[in-house]
């Protein structure tokens, strides 16, 4: 008896715009790095940064790297969906990208902090999903970027200061997920991301579906 195939169903979406934010060593950018690993139906915004790059960062993976002047182009020619200054660097998501992704029923990540999260709520809020991750702990916090040992000690405690600055934003996001433990916060995350993508107002191939379906 020949096996039954089973079809899959596939219903079209607009993609969604996933916000990861967090202080600096709050584990952003590593829960991101494994939803993207992890999910191959999600894709990195690449952001522009006049930031210095730190060793273990390559060109085009983890940022752009431009100068002040190239970034002040690119944000006076409306070529940046949203841009911040963060720890006196600037940063921005390139326009382009998103908006092709998003009409192809493509994800985006967003690894950026509240300032440009915000900025992305106000232009876009149906397709933003915005989560802040927080840490356990103040302390623990302080340990993780000693651990990371890539800045410089003022750099560490520049970071510090704003941390609290940063975490009071948590309530402008859709949700706030706690990072004591990695495995737990990733699956947290992927929850998340699972559950927006099933909803009816992202899903329009819904409607064609079920008209078919009760045809």
């Amino acid at each position: 008896m020949a096996a039954t195939e089973k079809r899959l169903v596939e219903i079209a979406r607009r993609g969604l715009m996933l916000v990861i934010s967090s202080p600096s060593g709050a584990g952003k950018s590593t829960i991101a790095r494994n939803v993207l690993e992890a999910d191959r139906d999600m894709s990195l915004s690449v952001s522009v940064t006049t930031r210095e790059r730190r060793p273990s960062e390559i060109e085009g993976v983890h940022y752009h790297f431009v100068s002040r002047k190239e970034f002040e182009r690119l944000k006076n020619s409306d070529s940046l969906l949203e841009w911040a200054e963060v720890h006196g660097n600037f940063y921005g998501t390139p326009r382009e990208p998103v908006e092709v992704a998003m009409s192809e029923g493509r994800d985006m990540l967003f690894d950026i902090d509240w300032q440009g999260a915000q900025q992305l709520q106000d232009k876009m809020p149906a397709d933003v999903v915005s989560i802040f991750i927080l840490p356990p702990t103040m302390t623990e916090l302080q340990s993780r970027l000693n651990r990371r040992a890539e800045d410089k000690a003022e750099v560490i405690a520049t970071r510090l200061k704003n941390a609290r600055e940063e975490i009071a934003h948590w309530r402008e996001y859709d949700y706030g997920v706690i990072n004591d433990d990695l495995d737990r916060a990733f699956a947290s995350v992927r929850c998340i991301v699972e559950a927006e993508r099933l909803r009816r107002d992202r899903r329009h191939g819904m409607f064609d579906f079920v008209s078919t379906l009760l045809a």
